[in-house]
Parts: C-alpha cells; sequence; structure tokens
C-alpha cells in the first residue's frame, strides 16, 4: 500500500513534466490509481478470507487475497493446480431443447449448498419454479435439500461415499434426516430416479464442454465477480441463441 501511494504521487507530479504527454500522464495516473483501488479492495476482502478458513477447518490457516482480482479465490483446477479463480454455474433444461435457464457465479470453491441460489436464478430469470432438479455430488447439502423440498422441487443427487467402515444402507434414512433428506436416500436407490439422473450427463455436462472448449470460459478476461456474471450470461444468450437456430434449422 505504501509502495502504491508513493507511486501515485510520484506520477501525479509527473503529469506537470511538459516531456510527459497529456494523455501518457493521465494513462499513468488510472493505472496508479487502479492497482491502488485493488489493493485497499484486497484488504477489505482479508476478515471474509478468514473467517471462512475458519469454518472449513483449513490446515493452512494464512490468509491470501489476490491483488490482482480481490473478489476471486484461489480454487483447485482441472488440471491439479491452484489459481485464483470464480465458480461459475449454469442450469439447462433436459428437454429437446437444452438451454440455458439459470446463471450463477460465486467465489466459493465448493458447490455445497449452491442448489437454492440456483432456484432463485431459474425462477427469476424464468418466473417459473421447476418440479424436479439434477445436481451433482457436490452439492446436496442436507440444508439445500430441505430448502428445495419446501419450495416444492424434488432434488436428484447422487448420495455421498460410505466412509471407510460405514455398513449402513446408503440409501435407508437415518435418525437425524429430516423427512427430505430420508426421502432423497430413498430415491436416488429407485431405478426410476437413476434414469432420470443419467439426462444430466447429457445436457449439463455438454453446456460446461461447449463453454469451455469454444467460448473461453476457461478463463476470464476481466476482473471482479459482476464482470464475470456479465460474461458468463454473454455466453448464456451466445449458447441460447445458437440452440434456437439449431431447433429451427
Amino acid at each position: 500500500m505504501q509502495e502504491a501511494r508513493a507511486h501515485l504521487e510520484e506520477v501525479t507530479k509527473q503529469a506537470s513534466d511538459p516531456a510527459i504527454g497529456a494523455r501518457q500522464a493521465a494513462a499513468r495516473k488510472r493505472g496508479a490509481t487502479d492497482r491502488l483501488a485493488r489493493l485497499e479492495a484486497a484488504l477489505q476482502q482479508i476478515p471474509q478470507v478468514i473467517e471462512t478458513k475458519k469454518r472449513s477447518g483449513a490446515k493452512d490457516a494464512q490468509a491470501r487475497v489476490s491483488t490482482t482480482d480481490p473478489d476471486a479465490r484461489v480454487m483447485k483446477m482441472g488440471d491439479g493446480g491452484f489459481r485464483p479463480a470464480f465458480n461459475v454455474q449454469f442450469a439447462t433444461t433436459t428437454d429437446k431443447a437444452r438451454v440455458i435457464v439459470g446463471v450463477h457465479v460465486t467465489n466459493r470453491g465448493s458447490d455445497m449448498g449452491e442448489t437454492t441460489a440456483m432456484l432463485t436464478q431459474i425462477e427469476e430469470r424464468t418466473g417459473v419454479m421447476p418440479r424436479e432438479i439434477l445436481v451433482d455430488g457436490g452439492y446436496p447439502q442436507h440444508k439445500a435439500v430441505d430448502q428445495a423440498a419446501a419450495l416444492g422441487v424434488t432434488v436428484y443427487a447422487p448420495l455421498p461415499k460410505p466412509r471407510d467402515g460405514d455398513t449402513r444402507d446408503p440409501h435407508l434414512p437415518r435418525e437425524d434426516d429430516s423427512e427430505a433428506v430420508g426421502s432423497w436416500r430413498t430415491r436416488m436407490g429407485n431405478d426410476e430416479a437413476k434414469q432420470i439422473y443419467k439426462q444430466r450427463a447429457a445436457t449439463a455436462e455438454t453446456v460446461n464442454a461447449d463453454a469451455k472448449a469454444h467460448r473461453g470460459l476457461d478463463s476470464l478476461a476481466v476482473r471482479g465477480l459482476v464482470k464475470a456474471l456479465g460474461g458468463a450470461c454473454l455466453f448464456a444468450l451466445t449458447y441460447n441463441t445458437l440452440r434456437l437456430i439449431a431447433l429451427r434449422g
């Protein structure tokens, strides 16, 4: 921060130097001001990162925030590495249209519990609350299953793998389960539910693959949650337009 402030002060003084053009001086000042603003924003994020680490029981208690993009958080990537990133979420219909009906972006590395936020997105963007939602194993937090049930939404998601030594039938309700969670366990043991869940791989995963492989969402050229959401929405609009053309063709 001290270096950034000193640099801003220096370029401000240099602005009066006739050897430096007005446009160049303005560009230097904008760059210095932007850097200082990002550092201040990063410092403001530190308490939130510390609290998140405490809740998750992280072994590394040292809080780190990106000064390039303070909104971003370090997440594990598909190649095994760790980099500052955002978690982009899409909800896709499982019918022939296979269009995106929900877009959500967070800076949480975990998908756990994000079902509730996405259901809200779907209703806000379409005016309709879905009757069923298919999510992968990273989403079905018990609280989220309860909240979906309260909204009249049936959750289809794989059950977590039993821990070593746990011989209980994963498809039987447990004593501390709510009614909704117990029903979810029982439901996922039925062949009908397993067939329904298979639709997810043929729909949601194709959208994710298209976003990364063909539309540039494997990386972002913008900073901040708001702009990341804007990029995700632009992809959704492009994808849905192409789906409309394909269906009419």
